[in-house]
């Protein structure tokens, strides 16, 4: 495990900072913002996959092409970034294509993030997303953890095999169903064995999908919230606005692989049922996983019909929801302008920066 004072060391002989990300996931959120505080950027990608980065020239001003996403984590490498004054910004990819091992064990670079909870996001981890919730006393679905107590529309919530960051979930209805449906995705591969058994099977929360974003630090006045946004899905989102006869008629195999966003907003008199559930959500992971949050997490939620909320998912880094940046009323309401994730990020370094607390916003 790499020691916070090894990192708060190596951050607080930095000079100009750099903003540095893998290049997937959330990589041009995260280095527009930096460009809006005026910060210079790396994105390390694999090649074949620089080209987005490219196009969008402005606000990449150092492209690294790698063989493989793992390299960034190279002595190498990781020397570089260190030379060139850059902290990290973890989303999903980067916990994937490195791996929670080398993050919290090898890659000695400071990270805008607490990189022992990354894991927590796993529902496989023992102190898991689910723990969390239960600790800050939010509602999330019923958990079934014999598959033989099924009794009620549930999802299950298993990993791809051969794509890391894609889950293979899929609805069920009875133990039944449940063996259907999981052997037929055995046998075209979509998932293992091994994977099915550490899945977690939820009910299925009924309502309406909203994604809660919100944002912070040690250093934060408060929980910002940033905005909402939905998840547009193939081919789910699309099967389900045709009419039931024709959905009766369509043998597909139905997945919620996530391609987009779209933006919402939440009517105000529930506002203070989300801001709540953010302030609640921080208290209870800074007990749990010391210093706690480190910048932004997303608690994604089901609204019932009675307008309760339950929280079927947690990112615990940058959600990836490039919407929310020109599309949220209540980074304006707030700060008088409306920006997403990545500004505020780069806000948050910079103040830290100036304040002389870099080594309380990364770890």
């Amino acid at each position: 495990m790499i020691k916070s004072s090894e990192i708060k060391k190596i951050v607080n002989d930095y000079s100009d900072l750099r903003i540095g990300v893998l290049g997937s996931h959330s990589a041009l959120e995260v280095m527009d913002g930096a460009k809006e505080e005026n910060f210079q950027t790396v994105v390390y990608c694999q090649r074949g996959r620089e080209g987005p980065y490219q196009r969008f020239g402005r606000i990449a001003d150092e492209i690294v092409v790698l063989n493989k996403f793992k390299e960034m984590a190279s002595a190498k490498n990781q020397k570089i970034l260190r030379d060139t004054n850059t902290i990290v910004i973890p989303h999903r990819s980067l916990t994937v294509y490195l791996g929670y091992k080398i993050l919290e064990n090898s890659f000695k670079v400071p990270i805008f993030g607490n990189r022992k909870l990354f894991q927590a996001e796993e529902r496989t981890a023992k102190r898991n997303q689910y723990f969390l919730l239960e600790k800050a006393r939010i509602k999330f679905p019923k958990l079934f953890k014999n598959p033989k107590n099924i009794n009620k529309p549930c999802i299950v919530k298993v990993q791809e095999k051969n794509r890391p960051l894609e889950r293979a979930f899929f609805t069920v209805s009875s133990y039944k169903d449940y063996l259907q449906k999981s052997e037929a995705k055995l046998k075209q591969g979509i998932i293992s064995r091994k994977d099915l058994e550490k899945a977690s099977i939820e009910e299925l929360a009924i309502g309406t999908y909203m994604n809660f974003n919100f944002f912070h630090t040690p250093i934060s006045n408060q929980v910002d919230f940033i905005g909402i946004e939905r998840r547009l899905q193939t081919n789910i989102h699309d099967y389900n606005a045709l009419p039931a006869k024709q959905q009766m008629d369509i043998d597909v195999d139905l997945q919620n692989i996530e391609v987009g966003h779209t933006p919402a907003s939440i009517r105000e008199s529930l506002l203070e049922k989300v801001i709540k559930m953010g302030d609640k959500f921080v208290a209870a992971v800074k007990r749990e996983y010391a210093p706690g949050i480190i910048g932004p997490f997303s608690l994604q939620s089901v609204i019932t019909k009675d307008l309760e909320l339950i929280v079927y998912d947690v990112s615990l880094r940058v959600p990836g929801n490039p919407i929310v940046a020109t599309t949220s009323p209540y980074t304006k309401y707030q700060y008088g302008e409306t920006f997403g994730v990545g500004r505020r990020i780069a806000m948050e370094i910079r103040r830290a920066q100036e304040e002389g607390r870099l080594d309380e916003i990364v770890t």
